[in-house]
């Protein structure tokens, strides 16, 4: 496999666009999610630092102007949450000089993100970009099994060969433990945090109960949700809310917890093989996770954030996925049967007596390669979700 291989991502234009209206452009999402790789394709002359490099970000911190004055049409700096004290600098550069082109990136969302609010306030045009979707990975993943996309992953090393998942996730775990966990939570027993986030992943799909994971860590409910806030920061989990239009006692609160990649979940559910994740108990909360998270990947890559619910009340009707746009919902309902069933679509033929927000689209998501998309309810096989 060509080791140069770049694979297009579909937020490319929303940020090329951006880049004509905002001197600063910030790019957050996971480690290994392709944010350098991304903005170098895009903007190829603006040279790039990465204050990962020790020697770069002492002269970041002892030198701020000095160190962002070396390019008068801008820079790329890789990490910049690491000298947080460079975007007060940068505001003076591009309230001066419009026209300078900063491009950021960095791994942990709280921290960046809260410094941006704070010194780029309307000056940076800000976007997340998580693993690869399904059609982003076409040129390389198109021939994979469902078991062996789900179990691979859609991180891009992995995606573009570059990797093989049974190397890719253990180095990427035990990077994660030994920078940002120590970083973000100074955790002494990193063996306890990884029993932490293998308990997440084992309730992939599941509403998210504290107290229920502190009893099996022997830690209070406050450490859990704190610990939880950290796997979200660095974009290792995603919480769904549930749907609601308005305080009801009947409706669940709580939201549903997924991992943003469904080969970490495989990888911290202890599934070594396609073959295994076949046959695995866990194989349709994996399909769930993969399918709802190319929903936000959908928002995300056209520059939109939130927007994704579920629906669950207190009678135990449920829909998997509500995705609001524009003041209507297109309802969507995840199966990973091959089979379909006419009771697959129960729940999306009542959500308009549940909700009143106009309900436009009804879809069922399956691994089955049969599809109706002329009907009332639309079968789609996974491969073709494009919403």
């Amino acid at each position: 496999m060509d080791k140069n291989l770049y694979l297009t991502r579909s937020i490319e234009d929303v940020i090329t666009e951006a880049s004509l209206y905002f001197s600063v452009i910030s790019v957050t999402g996971p480690r290994q999610s392709g944010k350098s790789t991304l903005l170098k394709h895009l903007f190829p002359d603006i040279p790039k630092y990465s204050l990962k490099d020790v020697n770069i970000r002492e002269f970041a911190e002892h030198d701020p102007i000095a160190f962002l004055r070396q390019h008068p049409k801008g820079m790329f700096i890789d990490e910049v949450q690491k000298v947080p004290l460079l975007l007060e600098y940068i505001q003076g550069i591009v309230d001066d000089a419009p026209d300078t082109q900063f491009l950021l990136t960095g791994s942990s969302n709280f921290e960046l993100l809260s410094h941006l609010s704070e010194s780029l306030p309307g000056r940076a045009g800000v976007y997340e970009l998580l693993p690869m979707t399904y059609s982003e990975t076409a040129p390389t993943m198109s021939d994979a099994s469902l078991d062996e996309f789900l179990f691979s992953g859609l991180y891009p090393a992995v995606c573009a060969k570059k990797n093989k998942p049974r190397l890719f996730y253990p180095s990427y775990v035990k990077t994660y433990l030994e920078r940002d966990v120590r970083n973000l939570l100074k955790i002494k027993d990193q063996m306890q945090f990884m029993r932490f986030m293998k308990l997440c992943a084992a309730r992939v799909g599941s509403i998210f109960n504290a107290s229920e994971l502190s009893a099996q860590l022997g830690v209070d409910s406050k450490t859990v949700t704190h610990w939880l806030s950290v796997l979200q920061a660095s974009y290792l989990v995603t919480l769904l809310p549930p749907y609601y239009e308005n305080i009801s006692k009947r409706l669940v609160k709580s939201p549903k917890l997924y991992f943003c990649d469904p080969g970490l979940a495989c990888f911290l559910l202890d599934i070594e093989s396609p073959r295994q994740l076949e046959r695995d108990k866990m194989r349709g909360a994996i399909f769930e996770n993969y399918v709802v998270m190319e929903v936000i990947k959908h928002r995300y890559n056209r520059g939109l954030l939130d927007g994704v619910f579920f629906y669950r009340d207190s009678n135990q009707n449920e829909v998997d996925i509500l995705l609001k746009e524009e003041g209507e919902i297109t309802a969507i309902e995840v199966k990973s049967s091959m089979t379909y069933h006419s009771s697959f679509a129960d729940s999306l033929n009542k959500l308009s007596d549940w909700i009143k927000t106009p309900v436009v689209r009804k879809i069922i998501v399956y691994t089955g390669n049969f599809e109706n998309t002329a009907s009332d309810i639309k079968l789609i096989n996974y491969k073709n979700l494009l919403l």
